[in-house]
């Protein structure tokens, strides 16, 4: 090869570096501009909030967290039941979607036959897909009757003259309240949790099962012992996103809650969250005080959410750093 030749090739080469170069950096432009327009729009959405929330904490001040105070005619608002209704109704949920959807994980993954596997797990999938609405529609006119008519009096006939816990089943049998509430949201979150689950669990190498089974484990040890330490990261992202999804649930929600403005000692009694009570009085709201206390209530909404997430990066990170140790 001449002289020439080898400089042509090798300005070629430099040509071409040049060219990737570039479209590298069109590239990290790029996809710069997307993280950012999305910190862009949660600061705009936190910022817009605060700005229409700031006359309500003026009226009321700190003081608004903690009111149970919410009447339109006396300007009189306040957070405590809203933020009462929103965190048991989630709680609720999460204690019977959390168990729930393990077992469901633990048996699609572990025991299920191959011949059911595909099909049941699609059903959970579409499950995911059903809008709250259905679910709402659902619980008001299928689930509550039932729930009134064959679950509550059972219960307050077990439960109710217990000394501690009675008061948790007091009151008349509606079919509607805090507990229907927290029930149809755990049928909304299980698919969620159960999907996650099972796809992280489906993570796990099979050598190191096959080889707990080959020392004489059972089943549960080898998922208490091999598969949930393996997998303990993702079981955690599951179950906060199924926290997340509840704590925003609005319409499914506001039929079987019972739109209540108080707090009631049973979870039978009807109450109301932070999103059901946005649903149902936000279109009708006057302005001024009680259009900036809904602000209000949608700002710790957004609050309650990133403390969620942000508590939910810490059990992540923890969980991480057992692992490496």
């Amino acid at each position: 090869m001449t002289d020439s030749a080898a400089h042509a090739q090798v300005d070629a080469y430099a040509v071409q570096v040049r060219i990737f170069k570039h479209q590298d950096s069109i590239f990290h432009k790029l996809t710069f501009l997307f993280a950012f327009l999305v910190l862009a729009a949660l600061a705009g959405i936190l910022i817009s909030l605060a700005i229409e929330a700031a006359p309500a904490f003026r009226a009321f001040g700190p003081a608004f967290l903690w009111s149970e105070a919410w009447s339109v005619p006396d300007d009189e608002f306040g957070a405590l039941i809203s933020i009462y209704g929103t965190l048991s109704t989630s709680l609720i949920a999460l204690l019977i979607g959390v168990p729930v959807s393990f077992g469901i994980a633990l048996f699609l993954t572990e025991s299920c036959p191959g011949w059911l596997r595909r099909p049941l797990g699609t059903a959970i999938e579409l499950l995911a897909g059903v809008p709250s609405i259905i679910y709402g529609i659902w619980g008001l006119f299928v689930f509550a009757p039932l729930f009134a008519r064959n679950v509550q009096p059972w219960v307050q006939a077990g439960f109710g003259d217990l000394p501690v816990i009675g008061g948790w089943f007091a009151g008349p049998p509606l079919g509607i309240g805090i507990l229907s509430a927290g029930i149809v949201l755990a049928l909304m979150v299980i698919p969620f949790i159960a999907s996650v689950m099972r796809d992280v669990f489906d993570t796990v190498p099979a050598v190191l099962k096959e080889s707990a089974y080959g020392l004489g484990c059972t089943t549960w040890e080898v998922v208490w012992n091999i598969v949930l330490p393996y997998t303990r990261v993702g079981v955690i992202g599951g179950i906060m996103l199924g926290l997340g999804r509840a704590l925003g649930e609005t319409m499914a929600v506001t039929f079987v809650i019972g739109n209540a403005n108080r707090i009631a000692g049973s979870f039978f009694a009807p109450g109301n969250s932070i999103a059901s009570l946005l649903a149902n009085e936000f279109g009708e709201a006057d302005p001024g005080l009680h259009t900036s206390s809904l602000f209000a209530l949608g700002l710790v909404l957004f609050v309650i959410t990133c403390v969620v997430l942000g508590l939910s990066r810490w059990l992540v990170h923890r969980a991480s750093a057992r692992q490496g140790v």
